[in-house]
C-alpha cells in the first residue's frame, strides 16, 4: 500500500458482531414456535442456512475507498446510474431492493467509479430502511470525497408491501438525498435529477 493510498484509507461503519450458533437455535425455535419443527431430511439445515444468509446480508464488505487527485481540473456531473442493492427492511426482516442513482460534482479529487457502487453496498448491508440509507451515502460521500456537490436517490420495491399487508406487487418507493451544489445550485440540482430519473418506472419490474 503506497503512502498516497493510505492517506486515503477512511474507516467506514463496524461489522456487527455475530452469533452464529446462537443464531441458529433461534432460528430453529421459532420456526417450531411457528408449528414448523426442525425435523426430517428437508429442515434438518435450515436454522444453520437461514442464520449465513442473515449473516451474510447483515455483514458489510471492507473496501478502499479510493481517489485521485482531480489533475485535469473536471468540473461536470458525474453519475453511476442503475447501480443493484438489496438490503434487510428492519420491522420485517424483508428483503427490499432496487436501483441507486448516485452522482457528484468533483473538487479536489475524483473517485474510481466503482467505489460509488461499494458506498451504496456497504451501507445497504445490515437492518436498514430506505430513507436513512439514501442518507447515509449522500453524507459519507459528502464528507469524505470533498465534493461540491452530492446526489442520490434510490428506487426499490419492498418486499414487505409487496408480499404481505397491502400486497401492492410492483409498487416503487424513489428517494433522494442531495448535498452542497447539487442542494443549493438549481441548474445542477435539476441536471442531477434529470439524469438519475428513475428508468424502471415503464420498464416492468425492478429485478427479474
Amino acid at each position: 500500500m503506497t503512502a498516497e493510498t493510505a492517506e486515503n484509507v477512511v474507516p467506514l461503519r463496524t461489522a456487527p458482531r455475530i452469533d452464529l450458533p446462537r443464531a441458529e437455535r433461534a432460528v430453529a425455535e421459532l420456526l417450531a414456535a411457528l408449528g414448523y419443527p426442525v425435523e426430517g431430511e428437508h429442515r434438518a439445515m435450515t436454522p444453520q442456512r437461514v442464520a449465513s444468509a442473515f449473516a451474510e446480508m447483515l455483514t458489510p464488505s471492507a473496501f478502499l475507498p479510493t481517489t485521485f487527485g482531480n489533475d485535469e481540473g473536471y468540473d461536470e456531473l458525474v453519475v453511476a446510474r442503475e447501480v443493484p442493492f438489496r438490503s434487510l427492511c428492519e420491522h420485517h426482516l424483508l428483503p427490499f431492493y432496487g436501483y441507486a442513482h448516485v452522482g457528484y460534482l468533483p473538487g479536489g479529487r475524483i473517485v474510481g467509479l466503482s467505489k460509488l457502487a461499494r458506498v451504496v453496498e456497504h451501507f445497504a448491508a445490515g437492518l436498514q430502511v430506505q430513507e436513512r440509507l439514501t442518507q447515509q451515502v449522500a453524507e459519507w460521500l459528502h464528507a469524505h470525497l470533498g465534493a461540491r456537490g452530492v446526489g442520490v436517490v434510490l428506487e426499490a420495491e419492498h418486499l414487505c408491501m409487496s408480499l404481505r399487508g397491502v400486497r401492492a406487487r410492483g409498487s416503487r418507493t424513489v428517494t433522494s438525498a442531495l448535498r452542497g451544489d447539487l442542494r443549493t445550485d438549481a441548474r445542477s440540482r435539476g441536471e442531477f435529477l434529470a439524469l438519475a430519473r428513475p428508468a424502471q418506472i415503464a420498464a416492468g419490474p425492478l429485478l427479474p
